[in-house]
């Protein structure tokens, strides 16, 4: 079963002030849209972002990586249709529809609506409303009104994908969210439990809610890395995930990329799971020769799968030769791309050993690593 998700990021949001639409402000370290794209991906297999045209700039300098990026419409729907258009040519099986400005969804949410989709067309979290109603008028009470089955809706908002871009094409004016254009279509949507940390930010109030929430919720993991590998025959060396000429060789089962190694243990370490060795074991052969981009993307895959996401890494390779710094910048982005975030959150940098010990005997390179993960 496929899994897609769309992330509804191409609105102005001007009721939360500030110099930039809401989903681009800054909570907690990252921008808003960073941590709804990290909260939704460990449970989707496609994920497509719906910015407005002016946010292309934006985008590109956030530096994350996405199955599509397509530009959104004057209205919510027509944005929606947008994303939907996105999976056409592969469509998926199921869609989640998701407000950019919900940062803070929890993987609960999430699950319960993909399970819901099990015997559902559709479905969506909501909150059932505990609060007395009142009508107004002119300043003053005119009435009450029953809350007996009112809820407040939520996303995402999930899909059979055939059945809402049915739904959506047989539309005929705009409606107030994803729900409303399935329930117009004949649908029927099951509800799911939402949660109240579920918010949507909308004003500057909702940015210091959110805030809280989050450090409420703080889970910061350090975890540290070392490896070595000697040298041998050879006319290369991989290091942190770049060739480098060299006369010797790393040794090492697989491409004995010694900084990645140290960096893929350094994730492995925060997770509190272990090394390289306990997940891709050197006696199997099938890792014999492997692309160390492998263990690394493995590491990152299983922090987010449990909801976190790489915050920094310092990587420091002790050696002699070869020279580091002309290949700091191809280090730091070859990193940067396997672990989908910014290079300017990647440290390499090189010392030597004063030629002492085995690295100054030139007998081999080693690595020390240190990683920060951040629960979103």
């Amino acid at each position: 079963m496929t899994i897609a998700a769309i992330i509804v990021a191409a609105g102005r949001g001007t009721r939360a002030g500030g110099d930039l639409p809401k989903q681009w402000q800054d909570l907690n370290g990252l921008p808003v849209i960073a941590r709804t794209i990290a909260a939704l991906r460990p449970h989707v297999d496609q994920i497509a972002v719906v910015l407005h045209a002016d946010d292309t700039a934006r985008w590109t300098a956030l530096g994350i990586s996405v199955d599509h990026v397509v530009t959104g419409a004057a209205t919510r729907d027509g944005s929606v249709r947008a994303g939907l258009d996105a999976f056409a040519s592969a469509p998926p099986e199921l869609v989640l529809i998701h407000d950019a400005a919900r940062p803070l969804v929890s993987a609960q949410i999430i699950t319960d609506v993909i399970s819901a989709l099990n015997s559902h067309q559709a479905a969506a979290p909501a909150l059932p409303i505990t609060d007395a109603l009142w009508t107004g008028a002119d300043g003053m009470v005119s009435g009450t009104q029953d809350r007996d089955g009112l809820y407040r809706a939520q996303t995402p908002q999930g899909f059979n994908y055939s059945a809402i871009v049915a739904a959506h094409a047989a539309l005929s004016g705009p409606t107030t969210d994803d729900v409303a254009v399935a329930r117009a279509a004949g649908i029927d949507v099951a509800i799911v439990a939402g949660e109240t940390a579920n918010i949507k930010i909308t004003t500057a109030d909702d940015f210091s809610r959110a805030t809280k929430l989050l450090g409420a919720d703080m889970d910061v993991r350090c975890g540290n890395g070392y490896d070595v590998h000697r040298f041998g025959d050879g006319d290369h060396v991989w290091l942190c995930g770049v060739q480098i000429p060299h006369g010797r060789s790393l040794q090492g089962h697989s491409d004995a990329d010694v900084g990645m190694h140290a960096v893929t243990d350094a994730i492995y370490g925060a997770l509190g799971m272990g090394d390289i060795g306990q997940h891709f074991p050197p006696s199997d052969p099938q890792w014999k020769g492997a692309a160390s981009k492998i263990f690394l993307t493995h590491a990152v895959d299983l922090a987010r799968a449990h909801g976190f996401v790489v915050s920094n890494v310092d990587c420091t390779l002790v050696c002699e030769y070869p020279k580091i710094g002309p290949h700091q910048a191809a280090m730091k982005s070859a990193l940067a791309t396997i672990m989908d975030i910014d290079a300017d959150r990647i440290s390499v940098k090189a010392t030597t050993s004063e030629r002492l010990g085995f690295t100054g005997r030139e007998e081999g390179i080693a690595a020390i690593a240190t990683t920060t993960l951040v629960k979103t």
